[in-house]
């Protein structure tokens, strides 16, 4: 995808560069650090962070930019969301998971979408449901499109990585690796606290 159509904070992917220019999992395969200039590794960090998860940038619910760079390196569950929707009670599992793993380096980042027509209200409106009735706490964004040629650049990404499992409901779920690449995908009917989620967290938090 050209870079001109990724929406990103140049400050915040540097800041991420900076942030991922000594991680094994980033190292791996570029060759001996001795081999090339720091310049040379930046560079290749910063190619890497451009073309993973950590790129994109989306308005947040009550304002706030929601940049994943900001999450460079860890390990990040994405969540289409729906206030009228029969899985809505799933934000309670997102918090549960939220408040057990962030300290070990998981972000749920919640993304409100009207694309199955469950997501009509204002920013407001959808606050007092994920918040005011789930007490979610972890990152929300403002509504956004998540499937077709209008999607938000990160679900566009997505469908180009894995499109197979683009958003076919509310509450698909994206778990991103900390290299920032998808490592895998689960549809609404699974719950973000099942046992296949909650054992890839792991792993992925794990870097193994």
């Amino acid at each position: 995808m050209p870079l001109d159509k990724i929406s990103f904070d140049r400050r915040s992917l540097l800041a991420a560069a900076c942030t991922l220019a000594g991680a094994p999992a980033f190292a791996q395969g570029a060759g001996p650090s001795s081999q090339r200039s720091p310049a040379q590794g930046s560079a290749q960090v910063s190619s890497r962070i451009s073309n993973s998860a950590y790129a994109f940038t989306f308005d947040g619910l009550e304002g706030e930019p929601v940049r994943l760079a900001d999450h460079a390196g860890r390990v990040l569950l994405v969540v289409n969301t729906a206030s009228t929707c029969g899985f809505t009670p799933q934000y309670a599992d997102l918090q549960t998971m939220w408040e057990r793993y962030r300290d070990r380096g998981l972000v749920v980042v919640g993304v409100p979408s009207d694309d199955f027509n469950q997501e009509r209200g204002t920013a407001k409106e959808i606050a007092e449901v994920c918040q005011g009735q789930y007490g979610v706490s972890f990152p929300m964004t403002g509504k956004q499109v998540v499937r077709g040629a209008g999607a938000h650049p990160f679900y566009r990404w997505a469908a180009a990585q894995r499109p197979a499992d683009i958003p076919t409901w509310n509450f698909h779920k994206f778990v991103i690796g900390r290299t920032g690449l998808i490592a895998g995908a689960f549809p609404a009917r699974i719950r973000p606290v099942d046992p296949r989620i909650v054992a890839l967290v792991e792993t992925q938090l794990a870097g193994v």
